[in-house]
């Protein structure tokens, strides 16, 4: 058996000792859980109800990690991935599992989030497919290791399981056809400069205008009727096929209820809000970036779009210059991954929008910060998962609050 790493831990199993386990369930990690005698093994890349050899690579205090080295008897979905590194690569979770398989397991990764972090016992809707299972990525960034003599440097992504070591990936399935057609040339550009010794991160974005590769570059994506503008290495949804879709259904949430005015915080470049215009009197974009904003007001005026202003707002007084207003409101809340702050949460409280539109990739920030709209007097009304991200663990969730004693018309 092989020498144990440094640091390994011998209890409960040694290293490498190889078991024959079934698996029970799925995290939302995506990781396959076993027992054995009780105590929890947690195996990637397997499904619950398959019978696997797996080999102990860690112990931890409640848990041990294992490797699954060979599928003993496997889900009637399992398929077959299309991609040959994956389960080497970290960039996917679950091509190996049939697409309508994926659905539910987001679903149910939604539902546990918030009984689990939020203790909600939420509803949620059927999880909204992507169009296209793969090569709908628009934007994708591989990494590339410093130089060396003797060899070209590796171009790709994080090995599974690894925060350092760089896997090469000459194609990635998951990315469109544009950016595959790319991505050689690309790649054969960061082996040719031998005088950038350090390594770094390359940009493919897939735009109507081609594939733009310099992160300062203006590129743009349409989306519905509207053309929005954007630097190319900032943030914008990556899922060309689905996102008209949600934004429909996020604005739908919105103006259900015939509000005059429509609230659009984390703004970014304007998509939510410059997408609602035509359906309230008045949209306010509210952005604490100076370029998001600054990108916001140009796609207003790229777009002919004159009932919409944008303010440049600070974390701490973000709706000060609405307080007085008394018009019927709707909020829209698209913050990044680690959700919103305390203070953000206490001043929506204190404006009480009669509606708020909560947009999320990550569930378990998302239940925790509903948990705290929900003791402010607010109740949900819907959940609705959009699979922004086929052959991932990851979802988009939109959940529609309302407030228990709205403002009279």
């Amino acid at each position: 058996m092989q020498d144990p790493p440094k640091g390994f831990i011998g209890h409960p199993y040694p290293y490498h000792q190889e078991l024959e386990l079934v698996i029970e369930s799925v995290t939302n990690l995506g990781f396959g859980i076993a027992r054995d005698d009780g105590w929890v093994i947690q195996v990637p890349f397997t499904l619950p109800g398959e019978t696997i050899k797996a080999k102990i690579y860690r112990n931890h205090k409640n848990y041990s990690d294992a490797d699954c080295v060979e599928i003993l008897d496997p889900s009637s979905d399992r398929v077959e991935a299309e991609c040959e590194l994956f389960g080497v690569c970290g960039g996917c979770q679950y091509q190996a599992v049939r697409y309508e398989t994926q659905l539910e397991w987001k679903r149910k990764q939604v539902k546990d989030s918030f009984d689990r972090i939020g203790g909600i016992d939420l509803e949620v809707e059927p999880v909204e497919p992507s169009p296209k299972t793969y090569g709908y990525r628009s934007k994708l960034t591989p990494h590339y290791e410093r130089a060396r003599a003797s060899e070209k440097r590796k171009v790709g992504f994080l090995r599974h399981g690894s925060r350092k070591v760089l896997i090469d990936v000459p194609q990635c399935p998951i990315a469109t056809e544009a950016i595959n057609n790319s991505l050689p040339a690309a790649r054969e550009e960061i082996h040719l400069i031998q005088g950038k010794k350090k390594g770094g991160t390359l940009l493919l974005r897939d735009t109507p205008e081609g594939v733009v590769t310099d992160p300062k570059k203006t590129a743009s994506e349409r989306v519905g009727n509207l053309l929005f503008q954007f630097r190319a290495g900032e943030f914008f949804q990556n899922n060309p096929f689905i996102l008209p879709k949600m934004v429909e259904h996020v604005i739908g949430q919105a103006k259900e209820k015939n509000p005059e005015l429509l609230v659009d915080a984390y703004c970014g470049g304007g998509l939510f809000s410059l997408s609602a215009a035509e359906y309230f009197e008045r949209v306010v974009g509210i952005e604490i970036s100076r370029e998001g904003f600054e990108w916001a007001r140009s796609n207003a005026l790229l777009n002919k779009i004159d009932n919409a202003e944008f303010l440049l707002g600070d974390a701490s007084t973000i709706f000060e210059e609405l307080q007085n207003c008394k018009q019927r409101c709707s909020l829209i809340i698209d913050p990044p991954r680690k959700g919103c702050d305390e203070d953000f949460l206490n001043q929506t409280l204190e404006f009480r929008p009669e509606r708020i539109i909560y947009v999320s990739c990550d569930p378990a920030t998302q239940a925790r910060d509903v948990q705290k709209l929900i003791e402010g007097e607010y109740r949900i009304l819907q959940s609705k998962p959009f699979d922004l991200f086929p052959q991932t663990r990851h979802i988009e969730n939109v959940v529609t609050l309302e407030l228990n004693s709205p403002i009279d018309p």
